[in-house]
């Protein structure tokens, strides 16, 4: 272990002693990186630099409304398995929604391919 690693983690230790780390939103939740990982991986390092620093670009935010919405989906397949009248028509329109937003994802990221290739 480096020097620099063995100070980054004394101070960690010394602020959970300190109770630095009891109240922070989301303690002893699971962490979700469903968005994480649906990011392409040649760009997830830049879009979570953006994030930490509260600039989330459209391509993120698409990402992470897809998730919402497959979840969503999910949630009325359970809900309809368990109660008979859950609307078929709610999830065809989420499934539509869901579609629509990857067709944009994919086109911004075809975009992004090019003129990346023209540079």
């Amino acid at each position: 272990m480096s020097p620099f690693e063995k100070a980054a983690e004394k101070m960690i230790r010394e602020a959970m002693e300190r109770g630095e780390f009891d109240h922070l939103s989301g303690k002893g939740k699971p962490i979700d990186l469903t968005a994480y990982f649906d990011t392409p991986e040649e760009v997830r390092l830049a879009y979570s630099i953006l994030k930490n620093a509260g600039m989330v670009p459209r391509e993120a935010e698409l990402l992470k409304e897809i998730a919402e919405l497959r979840q969503m989906e999910s949630a009325l397949v359970e809900e309809k398995t368990l109660a008979p009248g859950a609307s078929a028509g709610e999830r065809l329109e989420i499934r539509k929604e869901i579609e629509k937003k990857q067709i944009e994802f994919s086109l911004m990221m075809e975009r992004n391919h090019r003129s990346a290739k023209k540079r």
